[in-house]
C-alpha cells in the first residue's frame, strides 16, 4: 500500500533551479498617455508640409523633460474634464513643453521644470529659451490664472482635469509668424487633422474623459471625434467650445464661461 505523501501547507513554490519570467507591471495611466503621444510623432513625421510652412517645432521632442514631468506628475488617473487647445504658442508650449504653459505658471504654481534643448532647426525670431523665456503667453496666463485662482492648488483642479493639445506642433512661415492649422492649405490641413483627430480619440477612451472642452472654432470640429465612444459603448462624451483667447471675447467673458463649464468637477 503506498503511503500518501505529505506536502507542505501554504503556498506553492517553483521548483530548486526553475527560472521564473519576470513579470511586466502594469502600465500607468501617464506611461500611456506618453505612449500615444509618442505614436502620434511618429505618425506625424510622414506628414510633408509646403508654403507657407517654412519651419516647424514640436516641444514635446525637444522638451520633453519638462513634458514627461507634467504628465507624469498631473495624469496619475482618469479625467472627467479634458480641456484642449489647437497647438502650441510660441511663448508657451514651445518654450515649457506644457500646453498653454505661460513660463511663469509653469514654474512657479504647476512646479514644472526639466532641461528644454533647442528644436533642430531654429527661426531667429522664434528662440527657444525654456524657462528663461521673459515673455509671457497671454491667453496661457490668463487660461491657468483663472483655474490658480479658482482652485488654489493645482492637484485640485488635476484631480478631475487634464489640459492637452489636439496638435504638437508649431507651424512657423518663413518670416517668423505663428501659423494656426486653419492657414495651412485644404490638403494639408486635413492630412494634419486627421492623425491629430485619432490620437485624440484614443486619448480621450484612454482617460475615461466625458466632457472635451476645445479652444477656438477650429477645435470644436475636430474634438467631435470624441463622440466615437458613444458609438461603442464607451459612455457618454460631449464637445463643448471653450474661448480662450482675448481677442475673440472680453476677459470676463472667458472667466464666467469656463467657470460654469468646470465648476462641478473642480
Amino acid at each position: 500500500m503506498a503511503v500518501p505523501q505529505a506536502f507542505p501547507s501554504g503556498p506553492l513554490h517553483e521548483p530548486a533551479g526553475a527560472r521564473m519570467e519576470p513579470q511586466p507591471s502594469p502600465r500607468s495611466l501617464a506611461e500611456g498617455f506618453l505612449e500615444e503621444e509618442l505614436r502620434l510623432n511618429d505618425e506625424l513625421k510622414q506628414l510633408q508640409f509646403s508654403e507657407p510652412v517654412g519651419i516647424i517645432y514640436n516641444p514635446v521632442e525637444y522638451a520633453w523633460e519638462p513634458h514627461r514631468s507634467y504628465v507624469t506628475r498631473y495624469c496619475q488617473g482618469p479625467k472627467e474634464v479634458l480641456f484642449v487647445g489647437m497647438n502650441p504658442g510660441p511663448f508657451g508650449m514651445a518654450q515649457t513643453g506644457v500646453p498653454f504653459g505661460e513660463v511663469n505658471v509653469v514654474r512657479d504654481w504647476l512646479g514644472v521644470g526639466g532641461p528644454v534643448l533647442s528644436p533642430p532647426q531654429e527661426h531667429p525670431k522664434r528662440p527657444v529659451l525654456g524657462l528663461e523665456c521673459p515673455q509671457s503667453e497671454v491667453s496661457g496666463a490668463r487660461f491657468w490664472g483663472f483655474f490658480r485662482n479658482l482652485c488654489g492648488q493645482p492637484e485640485v483642479f488635476f484631480r478631475h482635469c487634464f489640459v492637452h493639445n489636439l496638435c504638437p506642433l508649431l507651424l512657423l512661415a518663413p518670416s517668423g509668424r505663428n501659423l494656426t492649422p486653419a492657414e495651412l492649405p485644404a490638403k494639408q490641413r486635413e492630412q494634419l487633422l486627421g492623425v491629430c483627430d485619432a490620437a485624440l480619440c484614443r486619448q480621450v477612451q484612454l482617460l475615461g474623459v466625458r466632457l472635451v472642452v476645445g479652444g477656438g472654432r477650429l477645435a470644436e470640429q475636430p474634438l467631435n471625434i470624441a463622440r466615437q465612444r458613444d458609438s461603442e459603448g464607451k459612455g457618454p462624451n460631449e464637445s463643448v467650445s471653450a474661448v480662450l483667447e482675448e481677442r475673440r471675447r472680453g476677459r470676463n467673458s472667458w472667466s464666467r464661461e469656463s467657470k460654469g463649464a468646470s465648476e462641478p468637477w473642480v
